[in-house]
């Protein structure tokens, strides 16, 4: 099997089985799939586009940018910035990415929104949240509700959902947990948001080895690089 079918298989594989566990979940709604590009290249890419792949997620401006000059004549790509990002990195990321989905502090918040309104643009974005709470980890506490939600008052910042990244463990009750700990947060957050703003809906939580578990705590976002692709290429 060349390596272009073999992407085609497992995107078809990983679609299907997010379709059927929601079926068995009595779950609906779309769970949009991003594809974790990092360290993949060009040519890898546009096969996974041609395969039917429209979210790409990337964690390294420098790579991004160069990758993504390669492929801007790929049409309806949403670019999605997914690791931390440093303050000193933020106006090239809101010059080459469609999204930020790693806003793990106040202090990033504030900074993203600055450089957005230098620029006139407005991003979407999600917040990160370490729901594990594993210290190797960047993120909002589950306990910070009240530095969450003064990230709302950064009016160019789209803030459409929370993100986070599940334990480094083969536990599947406590991957659960964490996940489950960023449903209940969200919902936290609906309730206190300031009026007028728009409810948050996407919860992104789930990657190659835990996203049906995501899945069933109601994930509408997964981040998927080696099921698709194979191990990283370092």
């Amino acid at each position: 099997m060349n390596s272009e079918q073999k992407v085609f298989d497992n995107l078809s594989r990983i679609k299907e089985s997010i379709r059927l566990k929601q079926d068995s979940c009595g779950l609906k709604g779309l769970v949009t799939l991003v594809g974790v590009t990092k360290t993949q290249t060009t040519e890898t890419i546009i096969t996974a586009i041609n395969a039917g792949l429209t979210n790409i997620g990337e964690n390294r401006i420098q790579e991004a940018s160069a990758k993504f000059k390669k492929i801007k004549f790929c049409n309806n790509i949403t670019k999605h910035m997914i690791g931390h990002l440093q303050s000193n990195k933020v106006k090239k990321a809101i010059e080459i990415f469609d999204r930020i989905d790693s806003i793990d502090s106040k202090k990033l918040a504030n900074k993203i929104n600055v450089v957005a309104t230098a620029q006139k643009k407005t991003i979407p974005t999600l917040l990160e949240i370490n729901t594990s709470g594993e210290k190797e980890k960047y993120g909002f506490s589950v306990n910070e509700l009240d530095e969450i939600l003064t990230c709302f008052e950064n009016n160019n910042l789209i803030i459409e959902g929370l993100m986070t990244v599940g334990p480094h463990t083969k536990n599947k009750e406590k991957i659960r947990k964490a996940f489950s700990s960023l449903r209940y947060l969200l919902d936290k957050i609906n309730k206190q948001l300031p009026t007028g703003h728009t409810k948050l809906s996407t919860l992104s939580m789930g990657m190659s080895g835990d996203y049906l578990i995501g899945v069933e705590e109601g994930s509408t976002m997964v981040r998927i690089g080696t099921a698709i692709f194979g191990p990283r290429q370092i």
